[in-house]
């Protein structure tokens, strides 16, 4: 698959929870019934990224996964991302030809987390991801959860060397807003710009230009409700959803926190059998979080069928 023949890739775009047997090996029964659910909800396509916790597996998990991944979301004739960063050049490369000949539509790449690179080390890291593969490659600045914020001039500057349909953007750094208007700006527009933050910056980014959103997967069906909200100009219904949406997401403050929040309602929801994550974490629900989400997430379902 080429950049030549991939269809633009805009909307609502999830990052799969990985379920886990009890031993915690890879449990991918339960990833296809997700990938379904989230397709059957309305996602236009699906994501393997830091949610995923692709950082505690291993390369031929994380190799597996894409190709699991790749496939469920083909049998619903759907896109694939697949996230290929890593602490080597050499590592994201060849995890990158390995989602390309997996049928991905797409790549996404966080810097390594390791080193604080400077910006020629950072702008050579990514060339030679984008220009071992055809397809697109999104820059995810993952700073909102490890590393440094990248400098918009760094980004713009891949972008106006490969074009906005190869180099695409997730920015994460804060403020949110700020930094996606000064993206879009410096690249005249021209930005193809994805939501990040679970969709508490949703609407806020809707209007700075975004093309789309990847939040996480247990709220898909208050995601894509919103999304169509903004779409069609339905300000108040956008409201509805995005208030109780945002007090929900507002609770996960750190990787660990948006990856037990998700298992739990995903759980909550009859798509998980359990809510197994790799260890160790830093995050652990506790009764009275757990009965916060719960009364968020009720509030939520409200608003939908409001």
């Amino acid at each position: 698959m080429t950049t030549k023949h991939s269809p633009l890739l805009t909307g609502v775009f999830p990052v799969f929870s990985t379920p886990f047997h009890e031993d915690e090996s890879l449990d991918f029964s339960t990833l296809e019934k997700e990938i379904h659910y989230l397709f059957d909800a309305g996602a236009d396509g699906i994501v393997a990224a830091m949610v995923s916790e692709i950082l505690r597996l291993d390369v031929a998990e994380r190799q597996e996964l894409a190709t699991m991944a790749c496939r469920f979301a083909a049998s619903r004739h759907k896109p694939a991302i697949i996230s290929v960063g890593a602490e080597s050049t050499h590592l994201a490369i060849q995890l990158a030809k390995q989602a390309q000949e997996t049928g991905a539509a797409a790549v996404m790449a966080i810097p390594p987390v390791s080193v604080a690179l400077g910006e020629a080390a950072l702008l050579d890291y990514y060339r030679r991801i984008t220009e071992s593969i055809e397809l697109p490659v999104i820059v995810q600045d993952a700073s909102g959860y490890v590393g440094r914020p990248m400098s918009i001039a760094l980004q713009a500057q891949m972008m106006k060397e490969y074009g906005p349909q190869r180099i695409q953007f997730k920015p994460e750094a804060s403020p949110i807003g700020q930094r996606l208007s000064e993206l879009r700006d410096a690249t005249a527009s021209q930005a193809r710009i994805f939501e990040g933050t679970g969709g508490i910056a949703l609407v806020d980014s809707y209007h700075r230009g975004i093309v789309g959103t990847m939040p996480g997967a247990d709220l898909i069906d208050a995601l894509v409700a919103l999304w169509k909200a903004l779409e069609t100009g339905d300000t108040r219904r956008a409201d509805r959803i995005g208030q109780p949406l945002a007090a929900m997401i507002s609770l996960q403050t750190s990787l660990d926190a948006f990856v037990a929040v998700e298992k739990y309602l995903l759980v909550r929801r009859g798509v998980f059998k359990n809510a197994v994550a790799r260890q160790p974490v830093g995050y652990r629900l506790d009764a009275d979080t757990r009965r916060e989400v719960d009364r968020l997430y009720d509030l939520l379902q409200e608003a939908l069928s409001a």
